[in-house]
C-alpha cells in the first residue's frame, strides 16, 4: 500500500516491485479504450465504489488470486491522487483484502512524485523521487472489528516517510 499524489506513482512501482502485481481499481478506470481491456486481461480487478457489495465481490475475486496465482495487489489506500500534495484519509477496502488474504501488508512512501508531475499536470518536470519500502505489517490478530487499528498503523508508517 503506497499514499498518491501522481500518475507516476503506479508506473514506478510496477518497475521497481519484482514480482506479478495486480491493482484493485475504480471500475471507471476500465472504460479508457485498449488500455481498460489491457488491464482486464492481465487480472486488474474493478472496483465498484459507490456499493458494498460490489467492493465486497471485488474483494473477494482478489483474494482469490493471492491464494491461487500468489499475485500481490498494489493499492492506493487514498483511493485517489491528491490535489495538494498531503496525505487523504484511507479507505478500508485494501486493509479488507489483507485480512480476508491473511497477507502482510508493506508500507511503501512515494516523496516527490507530486512536485514532478502534480493532478492535473500533462507534463512531467525535472525533479527528485524517493521511494520507501517499509518493514511488512503482519495482519495476524487483526480482524473487521479491529480493522481502524491496522489501517492507522499503516498510515502512520507511510505517513512517517512523509515528514
Amino acid at each position: 500500500m503506497a499514499n498518491h499524489a501522481s500518475f507516476l506513482d503506479g508506473p514506478l512501482l510496477f518497475m521497481l516491485i519484482p514480482h506479478p502485481v495486480r491493482v484493485l481499481l475504480k471500475k471507471e478506470a476500465f472504460r479508457i479504450p485498449i488500455i481498460g481491456l489491457g488491464m482486464k486481461c492481465i487480472g486488474f480487478i474493478p472496483v465498484d465504489r459507490k456499493g458494498l457489495r460490489g467492493g465486497k465481490q471485488s474483494i473477494d475475486k482478489a483474494s482469490q488470486l493471492i491464494r491461487e496465482k500468489g499475485y500481490s495487489f498494489l493499492i492506493f489506500p487514498e483511493g485517489t491522487r491528491r490535489r495538494e500534495g498531503l496525505l487523504q484519509p484511507f479507505k478500508r477496502g485494501g486493509f479488507f483484502l489483507a485480512i480476508n488474504s491473511q497477507v502482510s501488508v508493506v508500507p511503501i512512501t512515494i516523496k516527490g512524485s507530486f512536485e514532478i508531475m502534480p493532478r492535473g499536470s500533462f507534463f512531467i518536470k525535472k525533479g527528485k523521487m524517493k521511494i520507501i519500502f517499509h518493514e511488512p505489517v503482519q495482519v495476524k490478530g487483526f480482524h473487521q472489528n479491529n480493522l481502524p487499528e491496522l489501517l492507522n498503523k499503516v498510515r502512520n508508517i507511510i505517513q512517517s516517510g512523509l515528514d
